[in-house]
């Protein structure tokens, strides 16, 4: 299981006073209101950075963090993602899953016989798609719904699934 979640991606500073645009890469990006500090993986090291101000600009987050002052001091972040811990990450409900979770879980068909591999999850206007690399080569897609998905164990690292006819 992962033990940080990327938010957003840095993609340039905004303004001279050391604000950043951030490309979220959450569900909901008016959380990043509700947080108070995020990790900076800049690809060398990580940096906790603390948040000063958030506002909304189209389908952009502009953020201030604490002694990023300057439009050159911002630049240095350009391309950074930015990580919450699991311990800041939302609360899911039940059946709820984080993606980063999910994906490398062993997949079984009702019987409990191990068939593939969850490689993907496509986000989609109805519903979640599960992109399944079975054994003998094929890519299944299967919709993440009740009918299709029976149990999901990520402690124990499977997905118990039914295949609907037309499926395969």
């Amino acid at each position: 299981m992962e033990d940080f979640f990327q938010v957003g991606i840095v993609t340039s500073p905004h303004g001279v006073r050391g604000e950043m645009k951030v490309f979220p890469t959450t569900d909901d990006a008016r959380r990043f209101k509700r947080l108070k500090e995020v990790i900076a993986d800049t690809g060398k090291e990580r940096i906790t950075l603390e948040i000063e101000g958030v506002k909304f600009f189209k389908n952009l987050v502009i953020i201030k963090f604490r002694g990023i002052d300057s439009c050159d001091e911002a630049e240095k972040y350009r391309k950074t993602s930015l990580l919450v811990s699991r311990e800041n990450a939302v609360r899911l409900s039940r059946d709820e899953y984080f993606i980063a979770d999910l994906i490398g879980l062993t997949v079984q068909n009702e019987e409990g016989s191990e068939i593939g591999v969850l490689k993907d999850v496509m986000e989609t206007g109805a519903n979640d798609v599960y992109v399944i690399e079975l054994h003998d080569g094929r890519e299944l897609l299967l919709p993440a719904i009740r009918q299709c998905v029976l149990q999901v164990d990520v402690k124990a690292g499977f997905i118990r699934i039914h295949i609907l006819e037309g499926l395969l």
